[in-house]
């Protein structure tokens, strides 16, 4: 599964991927290897409105679950009577998965100092990734195209059993490698906030999804 590499003395190395998937604590080898998860009370990017923080580490297969975990455990859940209970969560939890495995998959680990940066704010989910987009990708055609930097990444992850309960996924394992995971983000977000969520490249950098949250006044919040 090509983890561990031979050198020229045949001692035998594990690759970045290897790191990545099989140690316990890939930081430990790679200091940028994690999920920075904050969680601020309002709309401001400040460290006095923070609610909660986390450095989610270990394997990426992990570090998908638990960043999933911290956005469902931190998002808001409304909820009206119509007659029925209706209940309405801030983000969709399908479009939240796809878009932290989009971010663990595609960013470009070679760029120095940079994590995932996942911050969640009342009004939004903004999900940082290191790196520009590969290849002749652009940001409109994102959900067009398909195409992955890190390609064994992808494949191992592929073979990974799904270990989120995404509401609405059909997924059996963590990737399909199809390329569904944008039109799903898009389309999940889209019909729940009524905004579609938006990509931006930041100084060819570093790329920026938005994911607008659920709100209503006529909801209560539970």
């Amino acid at each position: 599964m090509k983890l561990l590499s031979m050198d020229d003395d045949g001692i035998l190395h594990p690759t970045v991927s290897g790191i990545l998937m099989a140690s316990e604590a890939p930081e430990l080898f790679m200091p940028n290897a994690f999920i920075q998860a904050v969680c601020y009370r309002g709309t401001e990017r400040n460290g006095a409105y923070q609610l909660d923080a986390k450095d989610i580490t270990g394997p990426l297969d992990i570090q998908i679950r638990d960043g999933c975990k911290f956005v469902e455990s931190n998002m808001k859940v409304y909820a009206i009577k119509a007659p029925n209970r209706i209940e309405t969560p801030q983000f969709s939890m399908n479009a939240v998965f796809e878009a932290i495995v989009n971010a663990v998959v595609h960013r470009d680990y070679s760029v120095y100092g940079s994590k995932i940066r996942l911050h969640l704010f009342s009004d939004r989910l903004e999900i940082f990734s290191p790196g520009t987009i590969p290849n002749t990708m652009t940001v409109d055609s994102l959900s067009e195209r398909q195409s992955a930097r890190n390609e064994l990444l992808s494949s191992i992850l592929a073979r990974c059993p799904m270990n989120v309960n995404a509401m609405g996924s059909q997924r059996s394992f963590i990737m399909d490698k199809r390329g569904e995971g944008v039109p799903i983000i898009i389309t999940e977000s889209e019909k729940l906030s009524g905004r579609k969520p938006e990509y931006r490249l930041i100084d060819d950098a570093e790329l920026l999804l938005t994911i607008h949250a659920a709100q209503s006044p006529h909801q209560i919040k539970i």
